[in-house]
């Protein structure tokens, strides 16, 4: 039963994610007052907690440059180790824009003095990261306010170039490809800053939501699922249309019986013919009848009943008696003929 859980978060290192309901998961604080490292239930990127820090001109918990109050975690991160990070950060609707640096995130060298060896941070209307050592600016985007922003860094410590590397992701995209750098000061160790650091020229109070830090030896064990896609809202004056049911028929129309399937012996039943009860039963209309034979006192010649018969030489079959009572047919047929010219 213990098995299971331990096998599926082996490659957690650490949590920062503030679900203990309070600040007990880091090492310390470099805050002027409690208020200014706040865990609330809202707003949060995942589970219940996250942490609302807040910095106004002038708050310097430790006699330094600058205004901040940060969490402090002493994860002291050896020489050559490798993890991945990743944490969430939203900026109010509110947040200040200014024309220098506020960092929310970095790694701080446990030595004096100097920017950070890993650092990210607000300038104007940007999101930055930046490594020490130079003034390249690695990766930047639009500073978007109201949204929550995950980060997942992929660092590999070390003061040497050639060892050392970063990878970065924003909302789940590759926007940094693995690239050495000098990812720690000679001689000296890293530990986590968490909040806001900023200029104390910036004279707005600034507020920064930060959430679901992990700390992890592989990807996927800080990679968060992806949430499934809403269905669309269906409207409440129209039900859903099942496709593998057919749409419904009109009331007014009564169904037409399509017939009974041909089983393969034998066809369709006929309906039975529907008589209107109003309609009185068709009138047979026989033919007239022609002017009369006249008698010429000849025997009618069986199987011939009227001219057309006698032209199409209906009843001449094989049962007539043969040549002898064909010719004897022929000459009874020009006695007619000729009797009739007559009359």
């Amino acid at each position: 039963m213990w098995l299971v859980p331990f096998l599926a978060s082996a490659g957690i290192v650490w949590r920062g994610d503030f679900e203990t309901g309070d600040r007990s998961q880091y090492t310390g604080t470099q805050m002027v007052s409690a208020d200014r490292l706040q865990v609330v239930t809202s707003p949060v990127a995942e589970g219940k907690y996250a942490l609302k820090a807040t910095v106004r001109q002038g708050d310097d918990p430790i006699n330094s440059s600058g205004n901040r109050n940060e969490l402090v975690y002493q994860g002291r991160e050896a020489v050559g180790s490798e993890y991945y990070y990743r944490w969430k950060v939203m900026f109010p609707a509110d947040y200040p824009s200014a024309d220098t640096w506020q960092l929310f995130t970095q790694w701080h060298h446990d030595g004096c003095c100097g920017s950070p060896p890993v650092e990210f941070y607000v300038k104007g209307e940007e999101i930055r990261f930046s490594l020490p050592g130079t003034e390249e600016v690695p990766w930047r985007t639009k500073l978007v306010r109201g949204v929550w922003h995950e980060f997942i860094l992929h660092a590999k410590w070390s003061s040497d170039p050639e060892v050392g590397f970063v990878e970065l992701w924003h909302n789940k995209e590759l926007v940094l490809p693995k690239r050495g750098a000098m990812t720690m000061y000679s001689g000296q160790k890293n530990y986590l800053k968490l909040g806001l650091y900023r200029n104390d020229t910036v004279q707005p109070v600034g507020v920064v939501y930060h959430d679901g830090f992990v700390q992890a030896t592989t990807l996927a064990d800080v990679m968060t699922p992806e949430e499934e896609p809403a269905p669309p809202p269906v409207d409440a004056g129209t039900p859903p249309v099942d496709a593998g049911t057919p749409p419904p028929v009109d009331a007014g129309t009564p169904p037409v019986d399509a017939g009974s399937p041909d089983d393969g012996d034998e066809g369709p039943a006929e309906e039975p013919v529907e008589v209107d009860a109003g309609t009185p039963p068709p009138v047979v209309v026989e033919p007239e009848p022609g002017p009369a034979m006249p008698d010429t006192g000849v025997p009618p010649v069986p199987g011939i009943s009227s001219d057309e018969e006698l032209s199409a030489g209906v009843g001449c079959t094989s049962t007539g008696g043969g040549p002898l009572a064909a010719f004897a047919l022929l000459g009874l047929l020009g006695v007619v003929r000729t009797l009739r010219r007559r009359s």
